[in-house]
């Protein structure tokens, strides 16, 4: 192992990985150090990636040129889409992976990236210049590793504790090492940490649970995939299905008689846990008037015999566990192969960090996932592989890489990660996105691909083919709205199929794709004038054309808040002596030192009478100079 590197990645969980992929491929001398090797993109938690609006990330790291989308396809047991019944702005993809060797993929395909070397190591300190700038990390012998940059992805690793009721083990997750040393060095620094707890479910033995008590819950039909570049679908038939179970009454019983034995409620837990991924006790006080819970039992792996009961982390006692579990229909034998916890881990304030992930008080040191207060795989993956991205450009000099908030779900989270912060783990949802129609699952390849070809992470075999599907919606789309219904009745009968009238003459395809239930493939069987088009290209045509006034709308908002985006607050205000802005504004505005007013405007606490009143001093200040 060499003593100096262009970027250090702390780290080797989703975070750690996409961020070190993506500065090795800026061309950066790269180093990943991690506690174990084989614990490289883990999941211990749920063995499964995508979901409600994080599937929309997942494709937008592909469209980046980040991995986690690629290997995914290569090792999922089943996959669907989700919210079907409901708009585009809200579908998104949902894959069960197989948890041994989706890790595996990732870290072969690791092991041969150019620029990267991957050595097991615990950091203990950060190590700064006399400017305290970044200079690199101490390791657990005392050597000092340097490097210009440096990206904190330790998720729930520093000074992690898991708790089962009253048993408190000094230990990470999957029973792995916790980190020590890095906290009091990050405090050292004046970087302001806070706990957060999060926790994971049992696991149980196949073999000992009643099937055909359970509903089946399949995978789709349709060829879907996280990557663009995806080729290969495993057939619906040989999907392996999840299974619905419920709570009762009786469960809610004994997890209220219990109450006081779980770590959270038992005064053990000091950190917040996600507010929507709460652990059983916690929905069982918080939704009292609720009868049941849903359960979903997903497989783990074809290389292990294991069940996880998605929706029912606990922090209980093991004994405890037993009787919640028996107390289920379809799991009075079940046999637990390994017990629920909740686990405790160190994390950074988020409002520390600027919009390129770097700590404002330390230049050159990053940090995504877990670290900075999010949840999931998906979200550390997605901030890893900006983080890894925005190091490579700090170090040549360059002005970093921001997504807005209408051009990515990934923008939305890093914009409302240092605007807003947050005092439990941060999870995507759809409801977060003020443009869902703009920042569709369907379009992520429009909204990135060329940024990621712009910064080296796509190649321009891999641009040039999607620069040909736009191509083709383009001219399938010129060929509608120029081509008109005349008094052939080719399409009467296609029309009276779906429940319509024939439609009148004069009218242009373009119209009648608008129309519910009228496909492009549907309208191309009866007119073969129309472009071949593939069922991806389809689909997104299908969508612009079918919510092309809403989307107007959207973006047309997107415009308007752009103005505000434009206007760059002087570095040279001082936030605590302006006039006519609230106090709590004022202190918070100087604790984030927002860089235009657009992201002072979604600062928490910051109203629109003080941003009027900061326009007032800006247009002051201009005068002045």
């Amino acid at each position: 192992m060499l003593n100096k590197y262009d970027v250090i990645v702390v780290g080797g969980g989703h975070a750690g990985s996409q961020a070190a992929y993506a500065s090795a491929k800026m061309n950066k001398k790269t180093l990943l150090l991690c506690l174990n090797k084989k614990m490289i993109s883990n999941m211990p938690c749920n063995p499964h990636i995508g979901g409600s609006a994080k599937g929309i990330v997942v494709r937008e790291i592909d469209a980046l040129g980040g991995t986690m989308g690629k290997i995914a396809d290569e090792h999922y047991l089943q996959i669907k889409l989700l919210n079907t019944s409901k708009g585009p702005g809200v579908q998104s993809l949902r894959a069960q992976e197989d948890k041994i060797s989706y890790p595996k993929g990732m870290q072969d395909f690791l092991a041969g990236v150019e620029n990267l070397s991957i050595e097991e190591h615990e950091v203990k300190e950060i190590v700064t210049n006399e400017d305290n700038s970044i200079k690199g990390v101490k390791i657990e012998d005392g050597s000092i590793i340097e490097a210009g940059a440096v990206i904190l992805t330790t998720g729930t690793h520093l000074e992690s504790q898991t708790m089962r009721g009253f048993d408190i083990k000094d230990e990470g997750p999957d029973g792995e090492k916790s980190a020590h040393g890095l906290s009091k060095s990050l405090i050292d620094h004046g970087i302001e940490l806070f706990r957060l707890k999060t926790g994971t479910p049992p696991r149980l033995d196949p073999s000992s649970i009643d099937w055909e008590l359970l509903e089946p819950q399949y995978g789709s039909s349709k060829k879907l995939a996280f990557s663009y570049d995806t080729t290969k679908f495993v057939p619906v038939e040989e999907q392996i299905p999840c299974f619905l179970a419920y709570t009762n009454e009786k469960t809610h019983q004994i997890i209220r008689e219990h109450l006081n034995e779980s770590s959270m409620y038992g005064g053990v837990i000091l950190g917040t846990g996600p507010r929507y991924c709460p652990s059983i006790e916690t929905k069982v006080v918080r939704f009292s008037d609720k009868k049941r819970h849903e359960l979903f039992l997903e497989p783990e792996s074809l290389m292990m015999n294991s069940i996880y009961v998605s929706g029912f982390s606990t922090s209980m006692p093991e004994k405890v566990q037993e009787e919640m579990i028996h107390s289920i229909v379809g799991l009075t034998h079940a046999r637990i192969l390994k017990y629920a916890y909740a686990i405790e881990y160190d994390a950074i304030k988020p409002l520390q960090f600027d919009y390129n992930l770097m700590l404002r008080k330390i230049k050159g040191l990053f940090g995504a996932g877990q670290i900075i207060g999010t949840s999931g795989y998906e979200e550390a993956a997605s901030l890893g592989l900006m983080a890894g991205i925005n190091a490579s450009l700090y170090l040549d000099g360059k002005p970093p890489f921001i997504l807005k908030r209408d051009e990515a779900y990934i923008g939305i989270m890093i914009d409302d990660l240092i605007t807003k912060g947050t005092d439990e783990p941060y999870r995507l949802l759809s409801s977060r996105s003020e443009y869902r129609l703009l920042t569709r699952s369907d379009n992520a390849d429009t909204r990135l691909m060329k940024y990621g070809y712009e910064l080296g992470l796509n190649s321009k075999q891999r641009y040039e083919a999607f620069l040909k599907r736009e191509n083709n919606i383009k001219k399938a789309r010129e060929i509608l709205e120029n081509k008109y219904v005349t008094t052939s009745t080719v399409l009467s009968d296609y029309f009276a199929s779906l429940g319509y009238e024939a439609p009148n003459q004069g009218l242009s395809y373009w119209s009648l794709l608008k129309r519910q239930k009228v496909s492009y493939q549907g309208l191309r069987e009866r007119d073969t004038t129309l472009l071949e088009l593939s069922e991806f290209e389809a689909e997104k045509l299908e969508i612009e054309a079918k919510y092309e006034g809403y989307i107007a709308i959207q973006v047309r908002d997107a415009k308007r808040m752009s103005n505000y985006d434009n206007t760059v607050i002087p570095s040279t205000l001082d936030f605590l002596n302006l006039d006519g802005v609230s106090l709590e504004a004022r202190e918070k505005l100087d604790k984030i030192r927002p860089h235009t007013i657009g992201e002072a405007s979604r600062i928490t606490n910051v109203h629109p009478s003080d941003i009027n009143a900061l326009l007032i001093h800006i247009r002051k200040e201009g005068k002045s100079n």
